[in-house]
């Protein structure tokens, strides 16, 4: 089985798996860096986009590194996650300072074992394995694994059982054979197990329950949360401010937050109430309200077009409500 398990991934990722992403056409350490980190939590055909612009712009560590946090953010904006991005640039900063990559990729930001098992196999096919969610759904199919993968004694036998997987050769096709049986034939919903190359041996698919595992994390409530927003116009300007450095939308540029005395605190004129709607985050909702308003005395805070927010580095739900304005 040990053996079995990779040989017939590794011929099927030849065959059938995916060969013209962006990222394959090369074996450096940093595009491929760039792919994995953008590619955690978000699926491919959202990523190709953002991955061509990003490059274009930054085709080197030493060109993300010289950038602004700005600059960097702005192309990231709508693609979520924004820790992601900062963390990107201060490792690139780090690389650029070091003069290479460090030997355990894991040292840098936002690089955890997978990613750093993922970036060393594609670029200098080290045998490393890789535990992303896809992973994680593929052998708790195949081994029929209990338990939600998130759970440390699960996560820990998990690993052990995928670097005992490991092929002696052709790790980088192994690796992207995993990838892409989570995200094709062995997806979240609707499976199609009849193109699996391992479904002979698949014990979930034996027993009849594919769609069972692995098993999902354990239901929390999530808790209501609400704010309002102000889309202040001073002549054809509008107001926004820099967020916070922890927290929700951590270093964005966003609309203000308003409470009570709002018009007062701005000078402001209230023109209309925009459509409310609700954000979802990983842990809440938020209930979001917007206010229209204009002010002939506009004070400190960033102003600026409504077409020159839109390119930079916003949060969804702003870009949502200025791509809305009436």
């Amino acid at each position: 089985m040990a053996t079995e398990f990779p040989a017939k991934l590794i011929s099927w990722q030849k065959n059938a798996g995916r060969h013209d992403l962006p990222w394959q056409k090369s074996r450096d350490p940093y595009s491929i860096w760039v792919s994995e980190i953008m590619l955690q939590q978000t699926r491919v055909s959202t990523v190709i986009p953002y991955y061509l612009r990003f490059m274009e712009k930054f085709p080197d560590v030493h060109s993300l590194a010289n950038a602004s946090l700005d600059e960097v953010l702005s192309l990231w904006s709508g693609l979520g996650y924004y820790a992601r991005a900062k963390n990107l640039h201060k490792a690139a900063i780090i690389v650029k300072e070091a003069g290479t990559f460090p030997e355990d990729l894991s040292e840098l930001p936002g690089i955890g074992k997978s990613t750093a098992a993922a970036i060393s196999a594609f670029a200098h096919s080290k045998r490393a394995a890789i535990l992303d969610g896809n992973v994680k759904r593929v052998l708790a199919r195949h081994f029929a694994i209990e338990g939600f993968p998130g759970e440390k004694s699960v996560e820990n036998a998990m690993w052990q059982l995928a670097e005992s997987l490991l092929p002696e050769n052709e790790i980088e096709c192994y690796t992207q054979a995993l990838m892409d049986l989570g995200s094709g034939p062995c997806s979240i919903r609707q499976p199609d197990c009849s193109s699996c190359p391992v479904q002979a041996s698949c014990a979930a698919l034996a027993c009849g329950k594919v769609e069972e595992f692995p098993e999902p994390r354990p239901k929390k409530p999530l808790p209501n949360r609400e704010t309002r927003l102000l889309v202040l116009f001073h002549e054809e300007k509008i107001l926004l401010s820099r967020r916070p450095e922890k927290g929700v939308w951590a270093g964005l540029l966003c609309l203000p937050e308003i409470g009570e005395g709002w018009e007062e605190q701005f000078r402001a004129q209230k023109a209309a109430d925009l459509p409310g709607f609700t954000h979802g985050f990983t842990h809440f909702r938020l209930k979001i309200e917007a206010v229209l308003a204009r002010t002939d005395s506009p004070g400190d805070g960033i102003w600026m077009r409504a077409e020159q927010a839109l390119t930079s580095s916003i949060p969804n739900p702003v870009r949502k409500i200025l791509s809305n304005l009436p």
